[in-house]
């Protein structure tokens, strides 16, 4: 898509309605899909409906700053970039691309294990900062040498992801059949990949889909399809917080545990080295039917105190969501499919675009609110309206 039909695009929705024109079908639903029924998904989104703001009225806001830390590095704004697998399939610079945007934007990119560029390739393209986020592996020694990796190409941070000890059940794709054989897919994918040629075009001549961090028998980088067939034999379903704990002194640095709802969970993270979480259930890609993560913050954030950064990730789709998750207790918030929607619609330029969109409605919402910086961000800002 040309840079000046972005220009078009108001909103994350916005964003969201142009990948759906711009993608195949199975595609789409590959990064829009959820478990089941995708109840959890939704919930995500709407539950910040249920929040509402108390505004301070006649507050100087001629100067917002956003400013903040997390994890150990400097950021200019509150969100970030969450780890999403596969990138190449919705555009081919993939990975690279949200690197370099959201280093442009003045904040953090999570490169996720299942990636479709290396971890060093990536480092090499963007100089902002990074963390890499690992799934724990069968082969504990692949486990640590990616974790080494990421050390030596200057990621200052860690992220585990644990709410994915299997993978959901994700019926969309289930239906369209993009990770079986492609002469097995159903008539209406096989006409979604016919109407869209130049999303097969655009990765004529380029690197192949490929699981970057991975080698296959031969020692070369792993075919995506191939990894999906043995996904099962991959990721280590019997992880427990003992291995938490020895991941986490093994990388001694700024540690982030991914897919924490429980405030229990997130008292055991505590103790087991981390030094934040992300309060998420994963976008609603895994067990269907649980709490929305902004509905699970307050409690996490009243268990930990300080004893953690408390991060939100799941449903964040406004810059107002931000607003109430941060006078909800968060830290920060992380997203994934609001880019993964401007990478869709424009390459790095859509990335741009989606995070600059957040960026300006958080800046907005503060200052319709009252809040000239973040700690001025607090739990009074959301009450009961009588």
């Amino acid at each position: 898509m040309k840079t000046t039909a972005l220009t078009h695009c108001h909103s994350i929705l916005d964003l969201r309605n142009r990948a759906r024109c711009a993608l195949p079908s199975a595609i789409f639903d590959f990064i829009d899909g959820a478990a089941e029924t995708e109840i959890t998904a939704r919930r995500n989104i709407a539950a910040f409906d249920d929040l509402k703001l108390i505004p301070r009225s006649l507050v100087d806001v001629g100067k917002i700053n956003t400013t903040t830390r997390i994890l150990g590095q400097e950021i200019e704004w509150p969100v970030f970039c969450a780890p999403t697998g596969c990138t190449r399939l919705v555009h081919p610079n993939g990975e690279l691309a949200v690197a370099r945007a959201a280093a442009k934007a003045g904040t953090l990119y999570s490169l996720s294990t299942m990636s479709t560029c290396s971890i060093e390739r990536v480092a090499g393209a963007s100089g902002g900062p990074k963390m890499f986020q690992l799934y724990v592996l069968k082969d504990r020694d692949l486990s640590r040498e990616l974790i080494e990796r990421a050390r030596r190409s200057g990621y200052r941070a860690l992220c585990v992801t644990v709410d994915a000890p299997v993978g959901g059940k994700c019926e969309r794709d289930y239906r369209s059949g993009l990770f079986g054989p492609a002469h097995k897919w159903p008539l209406g994918t096989v006409i979604g990949f016919a109407r869209h040629p130049f999303w097969g075009l655009n990765r004529l001549g380029k690197a192949g889909l490929f699981a970057a961090n991975f080698e296959d028998s031969n020692g070369d980088p792993m075919p995506l399809k191939q990894l999906g067939e043995q996904l099962g034999q991959v990721l280590d379903p019997s992880v427990t917080w003992k291995d938490i704990r020895e991941i986490a002194d093994l990388w001694g640095g700024p540690f982030a545990i991914k897919g924490i709802m429980s405030p229990d969970d997130a008292r055991r993270a505590a103790d087991a080295g981390a030094t934040a979480i992300i309060v998420s259930n994963h976008g609603g890609l895994q067990l269907d039917g649980v709490a929305a993560a902004i509905e699970a913050l307050p409690r996490i954030v009243s268990a930990v105190g300080d004893r953690l950064e408390v991060i939100l990730d799941s449903g964040i789709r406004r810059g107002v969501h931000v607003l109430k998750a941060l006078a909800s207790g968060a830290k920060a918030c992380s997203i994934g499919r609001p880019y993964l929607y401007g990478l869709s619609a424009g390459g790095e330029a859509g990335v741009a675009k989606a995070l600059g969109l957040l960026r300006a409605e958080l800046i907005l919402a503060m200052q319709l609110s009252g809040c000239t910086d973040l700690e001025s961000i607090d739990p009074t800002l959301i009450g009961q309206l009588r």
